[in-house]
């Protein structure tokens, strides 16, 4: 996997576009500044506008390529950020988190539930989790994400992900994506808000 992603962000376009995932920012837009954990961050878009908004950011990828491009983004938008070359399962910090964003982080089955539950962990008491995936419905419509139905999500399996949350939304949604080449046009995606 790391060599598909470090291929994907050889490129001088950004994959995904530069600007941050609609649904992300909707919801930092109304929220104070805090700690906040980005995994599988890939070129830095999310963690770029995080930054800029005051959040203490901490990101991470497997791909080194994406991490010398969200540095670079950080550059050109003239704010810094933390961004480390780390697995998951290996993801640790002396600090919890406010909020952690999973943007799009699909993984295979085996590895789904010990990476969130993992990653739930360094989230502090009242902190919160924001999710958006790709659903199911998604397969066959080009707009982006895995065409494997075992790496996609829907409200049930998120809802298992996330049982630890003592308040969950969950919901499945109808959007249309415009971030970078790899994620375009009619997409059906799981999105959720929990409060730990």
């Amino acid at each position: 996997m790391k060599q598909l992603w470090n291929e994907r962000y050889s490129d001088t376009a950004y994959a995904y576009g530069t600007e941050p995932n609609a649904f992300f920012k909707s919801q930092l837009d109304q929220r104070p500044p805090g700690r906040i954990l980005l995994p599988a961050e890939g070129e830095g878009r999310n963690a770029v506008y995080a930054a800029m908004l005051g959040w203490d950011v901490v990101a991470f990828d497997q791909s080194e390529a994406g991490e010398k491009k969200a540095m670079q983004l950080a550059e050109a938008k003239q704010t810094s950020l933390s961004f480390r070359i780390e697995d998951a399962m290996e993801f640790n910090d002396d600090t919890a988190f406010d909020l952690i964003f999973y943007g799009f982080f699909h993984v295979p089955p085996a590895a789904l539930q010990p990476i969130y539950t993992h990653l739930n962990t360094f989230v502090k008491p009242g902190g919160t989790i924001l999710l958006e995936g790709f659903s199911t419905r998604n397969i066959g419509r080009g707009s982006g994400g895995p065409q494997n139905e075992a790496m996609l999500f829907s409200t049930s399996r998120i809802k298992s992900l996330l049982q630890d949350f003592q308040t969950l939304e969950v919901w499945e949604e109808e959007i249309t994506l415009n971030e970078g080449p790899f994620h375009q046009g009619a997409a059906s995606v799981i999105r959720a808000i929990g409060v730990k």
